[in-house]
Order: C-alpha cells, then sequence, then structure tokens
C-alpha cells in the first residue's frame, strides 16, 4: 500500500498522522526532500484487544522501517527494525525523492485484516515525523549539546580553582618554610651567644677566685 505526503517547505516542518496496516503489507509514503535535511521520526504500533475494547501496544509487535532514494536506483539509506515504539533517524544525501515504507509483523495470532466483518483488524500505527535542521527534536539535541557544553565549562573553572589553591597552598608551605628556617638559626645564633658569654662568666669568676686565693696565701 502505497501513500504520498504532501511536499514540505524549506522550513523545519513537523507532522503527525496515523493509519491502519493489513496484514504484513508495507505502508509506504513518498517524500521530496532538499539535500542535507534531517528527518527524525517517532512512531507507535498498536493493536486491537478485544478484552478492553482499545488499541493497544505490546511486545509481539514488531516494525521494519526502510527509507530508499529513488533517483538513485532505489538506494537503501535506512534498514531498522523496532518493537512497537521506537524512532529513525536520517539525512538526505542529496535532493529528490525517497520512499518511507513501514513493514509490521506481529505474535498476537490475529488475522490482521481490516474487514466489515473485522474492522479492527490490522495494525495502527502512529507517526510523528520532524523534517527540517529546525526541528524541535533537532532542537532539543541541541540543547542537551548546549548543556553538556555548560557542564564542561564548570568543570574547567572548578579545575582553574583548585590550580589557585594548590598555587596558594604551595606558597603558603614556601613562606612558612622560610620562617621556620629564620627562626631556627635565630635559636642557633642565641644559644651561641649565651654559651660564649656563660664562658666568659666563669672564665672571669675563675681568675677573681685564684686571684683571691693567692692574695690569701701571701697574707
Amino acid at each position: 500500500m502505497k501513500s504520498f505526503l504532501p511536499l514540505l517547505s524549506l522550513g523545519a516542518v513537523a507532522q503527525a498522522l496515523h493509519f491502519f496496516i493489513d496484514g504484513t503489507s508495507p505502508k509506504c509514503f513518498y517524500e521530496e526532500l532538499p539535500k542535507d535535511t534531517l528527518v527524525v521520526g517517532h512512531y507507535t504500533a498498536e493493536e486491537w484487544d478485544d478484552q478492553r475494547h482499545s488499541w493497544q501496544k505490546h511486545d509481539g509487535i514488531n516494525i521494519f522501517i526502510s527509507v530508499d532514494e529513488l533517483f538513485d536506483n532505489d538506494h537503501r539509506v535506512v534498514s531498522q527494525r523496532g518493537g512497537p515504539g521506537g524512532k529513525f533517524t536520517f539525512t538526505a544525501a542529496e535532493a529528490g525523492d525517497h520512499r518511507i515504507c513501514f513493514t509490521p509483523t506481529s505474535t498476537s495470532g490475529r488475522s490482521s485484516w481490516m474487514s466489515v466483518n473485522n474492522p479492527n483488524g490490522g495494525i495502527k500505527l502512529t507517526l510523528d515525523m520532524a523534517i527540517g535542521e529546525s526541528s524541535a527534536i533537532e532542537s532539543a539535541d541541541k540543547g542537551k549539546l548546549q548543556d553538556l557544553a555548560t557542564r564542561a565549562k564548570d568543570l574547567n573553572n572548578r579545575l582553574q580553582d583548585i590550580r589557585r589553591e594548590q598555587v596558594f597552598q604551595r606558597e603558603r608551605e614556601a613562606e612558612f618554610r622560610d620562617q621556620s628556617e629564620s627562626t631556627n638559626a635565630r635559636i642557633v645564633r642565641w644559644v651561641l651567644i649565651q654559651l660564649v658569654v656563660l664562658g666568659v662568666t666563669c672564665a672571669w669568676q675563675l681568675s677573681h677566685l685564684r686571684s683571691f686565693f693567692i692574695k690569701q696565701k701571701l697574707t
């Protein structure tokens, strides 16, 4: 089954739609994209639940996604298999028509065919595509990059603060070492001066006592 999406302008465009896929037949869209255009798509696949009477996701649903460049002999740029929900991304290498196809499989055992008697058969696929480098999805990615850059800048500033603190501590240690060496040198000089004074005092006292005893002996 094939469908056509409306042509997009050069600006960023986001499209959200849902459609139904019969059995394992692929559902394809054709999109003309300018060169270097970023395309990011989010999809959700659901199957009818008879007990809940609503469309539900389950782990047994798988979606195969393919993107082919029609202008380049159907060169495939995306070949991806995912679960009931996921994301696909590609960039148009050249301007031209691209075929985007979704092929579902399910382990539910349902016939997966929509008909008058079974209006809730098949797979309900909800697709949200953002096309253009200024899309909201890419802006969120840019926001994450800016946040990482801000964190890196903060870490760099912290490293600079740590380096300045280390330099300050080394300067303080050098100053303390110089003061300690100067104090030790003064203490040594003071001890030497005290020893010299004590030596001179002892020598003078001994000389005085010797003279005193000599005078006493002569008398």
